[in-house]
């Protein structure tokens, strides 16, 4: 099956730069460009695509509010481009669906990898943001929930194994890595995932990642067990 793809950014050379590397791949086919959120909405409604690649800032229409629109009208997957150390509404485009972020440097292999990943229905966040994204994201999210002392009661509907698995999940273990954690088989490990996600009402493992985070289950701050951070991998 090939993958339909909307690619938007502002700046021609680098929207032409990811298109071309897309279009060469023969399972991958770019649909539309845009130079803008607002065009970038209009080529989704016309195309139809699998995935829209959105830079986050953009003229009329920046890559959040378009992410905004297009994940409540269509199907369409949206990745947000980034460039972390400046962008500070990455918090924001979580809220607004996106299912994957990217460094806009980011290696063509990578890009690749990543539009075929959200495609199929994964997330996807590049390593070097993914622990000081979802940290970012808990810490905005504290600060909007009122303080209440205790655990979280979001977590009340998840037996003790699921809240394992949320654990894991935070960690950015995959599930086989997950599997050997919890001396489970692969099956049984995506359906912990598949019943955290359910029960929280959660759309995909980073959403699962940072709940971990705003619930207190993890630590914004303290480093994982095993090793820094991860991309969340795998499907659930």
């Amino acid at each position: 099956m090939t993958i339909r793809v909307v690619v938007a950014d502002d700046q021609e050379l680098v929207r032409s730069g990811f298109a071309m590397i897309l279009d060469a791949q023969p399972d991958i086919e770019v649909v539309a460009e845009a130079g803008d959120g607002a065009e970038a909405v209009e080529a989704v409604r016309r195309h139809a695509p699998d995935v829209a690649l959105l830079d986050i800032r953009m003229p009329r229409t920046d890559g959040i509010e378009a992410c905004r629109t297009i994940s409540a009208e269509s199907a369409c997957r949206t990745v947000i481009l980034t460039t972390f150390d400046t962008d500070a509404y990455v918090y924001e485009a979580l809220h607004a669906g996106a299912s994957g972020f990217l460094l806009k440097d980011v290696r063509r292999d990578d890009l690749v990898h990543a539009v075929r990943v959200v495609a199929a229905g994964d997330s996807l966040l590049a390593p070097s943001v993914a622990r000081r994204l979802v940290e970012q994201y808990a810490r905005y999210g504290r600060r909007e929930r009122p303080a209440a002392g205790g655990p979280d009661p979001r977590l009340d509907v998840l037996t003790g194994r699921e809240r394992e698995t949320l654990l894991l999940l935070a960690r950015g273990l995959s599930n086989a890595e997950i599997a050997a954690e919890l001396v489970v088989s692969d099956h049984t490990v995506k359906t912990h995932v598949g019943n955290v996600l359910a029960k929280l009402g959660l759309r995909d493992r980073i959403q699962a990642v940072i709940c971990a985070y705003e619930t207190g289950l993890v630590a914004a701050g303290s480093p994982p067990p095993g090793g820094g951070a991860s991309p969340v991998p795998g499907r659930p």
